[in-house]
């Protein structure tokens, strides 16, 4: 389980497929904390460290076809800047909000507004019955646990602090960009409550 609080960004230095498979070859610069078999958020979706070179700060993730269909990695290419957070500690502060790491679908950024110090992000994505928005609600965007602003059946809009622009690749989305999302567990689990309900 992650919070949706980045803690910092790596970058993919190789890409490496194989069969339906890829390996993701990412450098960071905290490498000497980082283990064999480590579960780890990657813009939003849990991937399983499976090598590290310490000499090169590197570590070696693996994508199947099924997650490189439904996330946005197969969109990935050498130099990509990647969102990272480790999974959550139990004796930590609960400081974003729960995210599963398991990402439900993508969507498109159709556009930025430069607010006069933060930055609006508009997002656009094929509409289901369980995914649903609401405004002040949670959302998490590569991973980023965020607030909906805006929200629309299939588009929702949320604004961007500098700290945040900064520190995860949110200052790489443009229009056009292809990103993770992962809709709230409470609200996912609600609207399959009340569809359970209705269809009695």
């Amino acid at each position: 389980m992650f919070t949706g609080i980045v803690e910092g960004t790596g970058i993919v230095r190789e890409i490496i497929r194989y069969q339906t498979n890829v390996d993701f070859v990412i450098e960071v610069p905290f490498i000497d904390e980082l283990k064999i078999d480590q579960s780890m958020a990657h813009d939003g979706c849990c991937l399983t460290i499976v090598r590290i070179d310490r000499k090169k700060k590197q570590y070696v993730v693996t994508a199947m076809d099924e997650t490189l269909q439904k996330t946005n990695l197969g969109h990935w290419t050498v130099g990509y800047e990647v969102n990272l957070e480790r999974s959550m500690r139990m004796d930590g502060r609960f400081d974003g909000h729960i995210v599963q790491g398991h990402v439900d679908q993508t969507a498109v950024c159709t556009k930025v507004t430069d607010e006069n110090g933060s930055w609006r992000y508009y997002f656009r994505y094929e509409p289901k019955e369980d995914y649903l928005t609401v405004p002040k609600g949670s959302i998490t965007v590569n991973g980023v646990s965020l607030t909906v602003v805006d929200s629309e059946p299939d588009l929702f809009s949320v604004a961007i602090i500098p700290y945040t622009h900064k520190v995860t690749n949110f200052h790489n989305i443009k229009e056009g960009s292809v990103i993770n999302m992962e809709f709230d567990i409470l609200g996912k689990y609600i609207a399959r409550l009340m569809e359970t309900y209705l269809k009695k």
